[in-house]
């Protein structure tokens, strides 16, 4: 099998796994599904292992047109795949999460009757994914950025009975058109400036445009390059969940465990830092638009983070730690060092998606209870389930020689050596982001797997234990046979092995990745030829690649730096205030409480009310007005009805004339031939 059909079976094997599930799945029953899916994937993650494999010795990247889809005005609009070191990363970051998933899937969703639909949805995910990361020119680009919107629609709202659900993803899909629109315009400006959407002919062309200007109002000349790479990072704003287009997220934990691992670990919310990545011969271009990039995501770094502290529902801090995560990876782009923000892509997949899996597992232990205050001591009951929950917390809080340390200090270490006016400020979030992602990090691991037995607690006060609920109300509305929480004769249980083996294998790179990638993807070649970096004007890369060069090293110097010492402090003080002196955070929270801290993080900034009781409320306004006067008053009531009402009006007064008597028509005759003899008479008279 030649190169050309490994990668276009790379993409097709999981969408023919989800055809299978998708159209047959009620004819051959949930283990074929299953089968049929994971196979799917399961090749695509061996291919793509062996595309990285060939890659890495030697082998040629690839760039090729499968197809033209559509010629418009001498432009080609293609089908084909851009293969390349970056392209293979992300293939195998995405089919390796995506299969532990598929497998974590068949222990977590057992129970649901929506079982072949939800695999179905999954592996057409990872095929859209796929078609993204693998593309050579903006339409494919846009085709799979818009499949993975869709199919993150239906699986955020899968359990479409309950309203929060339903909710949750029309809220995903709106917010990410936002940001769509914005991408939509980019692609736009590049088109009409460029002449093209392939990527190695826009990326040659660039040179010649690095000083156009475009006139977007009367007067004002604006850069290209600036705008079309603020259009197009808007598009990663929305995709990336980066403020104040984040909204989507925390609410998409309404759907199952499962696809939070799959959306937003390695996945979806990826996109955008591929993309940015991939177009960085277009950002390094523009200072004011890689500075824009810098705030945005040192402010998504550390605000995000803020709201992790009073989460208590177990995936809802997880998935601000995602926000909170991809706010570094995103300030990473903005001071030009795009090999880190991938390296950070790629450790932060495995241990988030890690995470999302064990808290997973917790809920599926505590019998789909998932408020972490009705938990404590689990360590007992579920071992593999504990201590590939601590391997996740120490790597997702930058503890030396664990794969997140070395991705999250490097960029660290980018933002410090950065040249840009937002720099300073990148810098002092990125620094205070790893107190607090310790801080809540290990608030909610100390308060699920030590300290008191809180359901116990709850049993022997003779009721049972509250939280929001993954399965229960799905549940409820197609009559399963479950309750809420641990009933008076239950215990917490570890999780069968196909919950638990994925998290072992997830755990594993979660410890090592980060040790064995920085050399390579930082220090060394991976990324040449991919990646473009002025390193006079943006020279954070070469203070990266400096401590890159000896890992080791760089894990032992670091015991002695700030964010090892910051990120010691958080954990100890999660472990001082939840299990030695919990009076602490409770005089904290009556303090914060006091003085409205506690009301504004509740509220998440009050983003969301600003959003519906501005936005929303004002396009209804808008709409309304538009309809009472625009349809109603002026189409309905002047132009279609008034036109009616004027003919009727015409009409009425002509058929008085209309009698039927001779005589009336003589008269009208004779009347008639008297003013024009008048008319005559008069005009011969003047001439005379």
């Amino acid at each position: 099998m030649d190169m050309k059909s490994i990668y276009l079976l790379i993409p097709l094997a999981p969408l023919l796994g989800s055809l299978i599930a998708g159209l047959f799945g009620w004819a051959i029953g949930r283990r074929a599904a299953h089968i049929a899916t994971i196979s799917g994937v399961a090749v695509s993650f061996a291919l793509s292992a062996y595309t990285l494999n060939y890659l890495l010795n030697g082998g040629e990247s690839f760039n090729g047109n499968l197809y033209t889809w559509l010629s418009v005005n001498g432009v080609d609009l293609n089908i084909g795949f851009l293969v390349d070191n970056l392209t293979a990363m992300m293939m195998c970051v995405v089919t390796f999460v995506s299969l532990m998933v598929h497998i974590y899937t068949i222990g977590y969703m057992a129970e649901d009757p929506g079982y072949q639909r939800f695999f179905s949805y999954i592996s057409l995910f990872t095929f859209s994914m796929l078609m993204l990361v693998m593309s050579n020119n903006f339409v494919q680009l846009f085709f799979g950025w818009e499949a993975v919107g869709l199919v993150s629609y239906l699986l955020i709202g899968f359990w479409f009975k309950r309203p929060t659900a339903t909710f949750a993803n029309l809220k995903a899909f709106l917010v990410n058109r936002v940001g769509d629109l914005g991408f939509l315009l980019g692609i736009g400006l590049v088109l009409a400036h460029f002449g093209t959407l392939d990527y190695a002919e826009v990326f040659a062309k660039a040179p010649e445009l690095k000083d156009a200007t475009i006139s977007l109002f009367a007067g004002a000349d604006w850069s290209l390059m600036t705008v079309t790479c603020i259009l197009l990072f808007i598009g990663a704003m929305g995709k990336s969940a980066q403020f104040p287009l984040h909204v989507w997220l925390p609410d998409s934990m309404e759907g199952p465990t499962p696809i939070s691992a799959l959306i937003h670990a390695a996945t979806m919310v990826t996109a955008g830092i591929f993309m940015v990545s991939r177009m960085s011969p277009l950002f390094e271009m523009s200072d004011t638009a890689l500075n824009f990039v810098l705030v945005i995501g040192a402010i998504t770094a550390l605000f995000m983070g803020f709201l992790g502290i009073i989460q208590n529902d177990i995936k809802r801090v997880v998935a601000y730690s995602t926000l909170s995560q991809l706010g570094y990876m995103t300030v990473a782009l903005g001071a030009s060092a795009y090999s880190v923000a991938l390296m950070h892509l790629m450790t932060h997949a495995f241990f988030k998606a890690l995470l999302f899996l064990a808290a997973g597992s917790v809920i599926m232990g505590m019998h789909h209870d998932q408020d972490i205050r009705n938990m404590g001591g689990l360590r007992k009951y579920m071992k593999i389930t504990w201590i590939t929950s601590l391997i996740g917390s120490l790597a997702l809080i930058g503890t030396p020689f664990f794969s997140g340390f070395y991705s999250k200090d490097s960029i660290i270490l980018a933002v410090e050596a950065s040249k840009l006016p937002g720099a300073g400020f990148a810098y002092f979030a990125v620094i205070a982001g790893v107190f607090v992602t310790a801080f809540y990090s290990f608030r909610m691991y100390f308060l699920v797997f030590h300290g008191k037995e809180q359901w116990m607690i709850k049993k022997d006060h003779g009721h049972d234990a509250h939280g929001h609920d993954d399965h229960a109300a799905h549940a409820d509305d197609d009559h399963a046979d479950h309750h809420h929480g641990l009933g008076p004769n239950d215990k917490p249980h570890e999780s069968p092995w196909v919950v638990t083996l994925p998290l072992i294998l997830l755990a594993i790179p979660s410890v090592v990745i980060g040790y064995i990638a920085i050399g390579p993807m930082l220090a060394g070649e991976f990324f040449k030829g991919v990646l473009t970096v002025n390193l006079e004007a943006h020279p954070a890369m070469e203070v990266v690649q400096h401590h890159a060069h000896d890992a080791f090293g760089m894990a032992t110097h670091a015991l002695a730096t700030l964010p090892f010492w910051l990120a010691f402090a958080g954990a100890a003080s999660a472990w001082l205030f939840y299990m030695k002196a919990p009076q602490i955070p409770a005089a904290f929270d009556r303090f914060f409480t006091s003085i409205g801290i506690r009301k504004l993080l509740e509220e998440k900034y009050y983003m969301d009310h600003l959003y519906i009781n501005v936005f929303t409320a004002g396009a209804r306004v808008l709409g309304t007005v538009l309809w009472k006067v625009g349809d109603t008053l002026l189409i309905d009531g002047l132009i279609v009805n008034g036109t009616a009402k004027l003919v009727g009006l015409f009409s009425s007064i002509i058929r008085r004339l209309q009698t039927g008597y001779i005589y009336h028509y003589a008269f009208a005759m004779i009347i008639g031939a008297l003013l024009l003899m008048t008319w005559w008479l008069g005009g011969v008279l003047t001439m005379q």
